[in-house]
């Protein structure tokens, strides 16, 4: 929902510390696998208690992530450098709430509950841009992606958020898991009408 809004306040950022990257001969790629071993760093830091470690691996995460997509904006989007950077990405996602189930024994049915609403927003993103990909359909919000971006309530800026916050407040978990996992179950419903009707039309 608000990353539309979050990506004109970060592009010009990362645009400054991509063209030096860009120079030097580092790729997209090669950030988007960095910034993945990173993020997967919080995996075994939350299992462990170690939230606020955790955290700093995730934020890293998030901005090397904005930072591929700008490399490769740079030298130019392909299609192999999307596939990884959104693969990565979900993975990414699901290891951070596995990390919080690690933690506790108490968070292992909210996560379960989190992981099963993030298959429903994963799919629907996914399918749907299969389908706008073979008609030819361009997202004017996210025409700089190489993959139709399908909007809804819960996006990367409304995850990044719910981590930080599970993070400084890891008591919180199973109150903003399940609450989260309803806005993600909402974000799919709005999906599957809003694709279908496109599809179809």
């Amino acid at each position: 929902m608000f990353d539309r809004h979050a990506i004109v306040l970060i592009r010009r950022p990362l645009a400054l510390i991509a063209r030096p990257l860009a120079r030097w001969g580092i790729s997209a790629n090669q950030i988007s696998i960095t910034g993945f071993f990173i993020g997967m760093l919080s995996l075994p830091l939350l299992a462990f208690g170690q939230f606020e470690e955790a955290l700093i691996c995730i934020l890293l995460n998030r901005i090397m992530d904005g930072l591929d997509g700008a490399i490769a904006r740079i030298h130019g989007i392909t299609d192999c450098g999307g596939f990884l950077d959104i693969t990565l990405d979900f993975i990414f996602y699901a290891a951070v709430v596995w990390g919080f189930a690690l933690a506790s024994p108490a968070n292992a049915l909210p996560a379960a509950t989190l992981l099963f609403a993030f298959m429903g927003t994963g799919s629907s993103f996914l399918a749907f841009a299969i389908m706008a990909g073979k008609r030819g359909i361009e997202n004017p919000v996210y025409h700089h992606k190489s993959l139709y971006y399908l909007g809804g309530l819960t996006e990367g800026s409304e995850t990044i958020a719910l981590f930080v916050l599970m993070c400084l407040l890891p008591h919180w978990f199973a109150p903003l898991a399940y609450g989260f996992a309803a806005l993600c179950l909402i974000t799919v419903a709005t999906r599957l009408w809003s694709g279908y009707h496109s599809l179809k039309s």
